[in-house]
């Protein structure tokens, strides 16, 4: 297949990774759009959201991601996680890379997106123009209506899904039989543990990360004794 044939749709938000230009400059189609969900459309049903190592992290600890990967799969068949950089950075960047991998764990095993490392703009250029070229793809409009998340049942699933062991039909659940996501925070191991797709060990570790005494806060009480 020619390159010239090949069609990518890019938000406008990716011409500063330059990634853009390296595609124009092989020969793609590329188009500049604003996209409400994701990155790149390689396909009709195959969307990639980019994200360096930096932004992933920070997307983790902020509640966007669990979010960003719920949208990605309610309007895709196919979605795309692509992590972008140097790997080892993720010692630097936090203190503690067993988050990172549990929030890693969670997008493969309950979202089922794939996660694909690249280590530069230039090898992740080339990773779309082969996802763009695939003869199986499903055919199709590349974009869709898509509406912008910022409804308040999306937001209530997005922070029950930062919980160890929630997917957003878990999250479904927790609102079906609490009402709230404050109910569901202030549940009682019981009650969470009789929630279909938790169960006793899940229910366990949540409560003992909402129950567990923050090290901030003893870290903030010894410097103020301190002082």
């Amino acid at each position: 297949m020619k390159l010239e044939n090949l069609r990518i749709i890019a938000d406008e938000r990716e011409r500063k990774s330059g990634i853009p230009d390296l595609l124009k400059n092989v020969g793609i189609n590329i188009e500049m759009k604003t996209l409400p969900v994701g990155d790149y459309i390689v396909a009709p049903e195959t969307v990639v959201e980019r994200k360096s190592i930096q932004d992933l992290v920070s997307s983790i600890f902020d509640g966007r991601l669990f979010d960003q990967c719920s949208r990605l799969k309610e309007h895709f068949q196919n979605p795309i996680i692509l992590m972008e950089g140097d790997v080892d950075q993720i010692e630097e960047i936090t203190e503690n890379p067993l988050v990172f991998y549990g929030a890693i764990s969670t997008i493969a095993v309950d979202f089922k997106i794939p996660i694909i490392p690249t280590p530069n703009a230039s090898h992740t250029a080339k990773l779309l123009v082969s996802m763009s070229s695939r003869k199986d793809s499903p055919k199709g409009p590349f974009l869709k209506k898509i509406k912008k998340s910022n409804d308040l049942q999306r937001q209530q699933l997005s922070t029950l899904c930062s919980l160890p062991g929630v997917g957003e039909k878990t999250a479904k659940r927790l609102l079906a039989k609490f009402g709230t996501p404050l109910k569901a925070f202030t549940a009682s191991y019981t009650e969470l543990a009789k929630i279909e797709g938790l169960g006793g060990e899940r229910a366990k570790k949540i409560k003992n990360i909402l129950e567990s005494k923050s090290q901030h806060q003893k870290n903030s009480n010894q410097k103020t004794l301190h002082d």
